[in-house]
């Protein structure tokens, strides 16, 4: 396996040592060696992969000098618009490392919403016209990059490397510090809300590891799954919550994201608060600070005001939620609310190691649903 630490200090030999991207899961430990290894100003946690492209342009800009942007596969097609018209050879030529977790690799087991990604990833590099090369556990790292960088193509476009699961090695560490003022996990608030819903409520939930609770905890209280999962797509959910709002009135619909997806498509909110303000919308915000689902790496929600945030984005009302008591009350609240709610619920890190993942497929998810709604397709 590749040391990160190793793999951080080729790269800047190779005078790369601006990093910038999203957590992904295949990359991890380098993310973790990234926040260690790196001063603030030289790697980026950005909202999304096309922001990270745009970091990496204008640092090119400003120095000469190539960045290394990261991301899962899924996150190309938020960087696809900047790469192809933007940084490539034919409009700016402007270089830099993308360094992409392969979920979804052909042949390897995955979860279903990475499997279409991974089979098409390298056909989309090759669309696009990025050279890339792919590194596992057993490659040599300079040998690639000589391969990569060969007849001046950094010079003239992006390069990619394909990251193979399992590449990377353990980060050599010290112990994070949590430092968090909220005494509730995520399962347990999502425990305590479901306590509070009404059987005829809609839930959408963001992906990752907020779905797989939910899911988890509907079994447990023996009642049927109905609630949409969105376990790919980072970010849409709140869109996605949108769209079933306005098309059934008569339902309340919670929208469960996390302060990451949030952030990814930060400008969701204010179609939600202000432009088309459903009254049955309810959209809760789960704020750990981290990605945690990818790793755990920190998010910018905790440089934000939240409460802030959701006045500027137009939404009536805004609850907070901390504790369990705070949580009781909200909800209690919730009913004598009028207009478009925003509720942030503060939560600590952290969820069972023995958390398990839907076992409804994407399809049966979305007919669950439309069959508790007793919505048929039209052709």
């Amino acid at each position: 396996m590749i040391c990160p630490h190793d793999f951080i200090r080729t790269l800047s030999k190779r005078s790369i040592s601006m990093f910038a991207g999203v957590p992904d899961s295949l990359l991890a430990e380098l993310c973790e060696a990234l926040e260690h290894d790196c001063i603030p100003e030289k790697h980026i946690i950005t909202a999304n992969e096309g922001n990270a492209v745009g970091l990496a342009i204008g640092h090119h800009l400003g120095t000469g000098e190539y960045a290394a942007v990261y991301m899962q596969n899924s996150g190309l097609g938020n960087a696809i618009n900047p790469l192809v018209s933007l940084a490539a050879p034919e409009i700016y030529a402007v270089g830099m490392l993308l360094i992409v977790g392969w979920r979804g690799e052909p042949g390897i087991k995955d979860e279903p919403q990475h499997l279409l990604q991974g089979k098409v990833t390298e056909d989309m590099l090759k669309t696009v016209g990025i050279p890339y090369a792919i590194l596992d556990a057993e490659s040599s790292l300079n040998d690639l990059l000589d391969e990569l960088f060969s007849n001046g193509r950094l010079t003239r476009g992006p390069v990619a490397l394909l990251v193979r699961k399992g590449t990377f090695a353990k980060a050599q560490l010290p112990a994070k510090k949590v430092n968090c003022q909220s005494k509730l996990l995520r399962e347990e608030f999502i425990d305590l809300m479901l306590q509070h819903v009404q059987t005829d409520d809609l839930l959408v939930a963001t992906t990752g590891k907020t779905s797989r609770e939910l899911f988890e905890l509907r079994q447990a209280r023996g009642e049927p799954p109905r609630d949409f999962l969105v376990v790919g797509g980072m970010g849409h959910a709140s869109s996605i919550a949108l769209g079933l709002a306005l098309a059934r009135p008569e339902r309340k619909v919670y929208c469960l994201d996390g302060d990451g997806a949030m952030l990814m498509h930060l400008g969701a909110l204010p179609v939600i608060g202000g432009l088309c303000r459903p009254a049955n919308l309810i959209y809760v915000v789960l704020n750990n600070g981290v990605h945690e689902s990818v790793g755990g790496q920190p998010t910018s929600a905790r440089y934000i005001d939240l409460r802030k945030l959701a006045s500027a984005c137009c939404f009536n009302n805004y609850l907070h939620i901390s504790d369990r008591e705070t949580c009781s009350q909200a909800f209690d609240e919730l009913a004598g609310r009028a207009g478009s709610i925003f509720i942030e619920a503060l939560i600590r890190p952290g969820s069972r190691k023995d958390l398990g993942r839907p076992t409804r497929t994407p399809v049966q998810n979305k007919l669950d649903l439309m069959g508790y709604l007793n919505v048929q397709t039209i052709f």
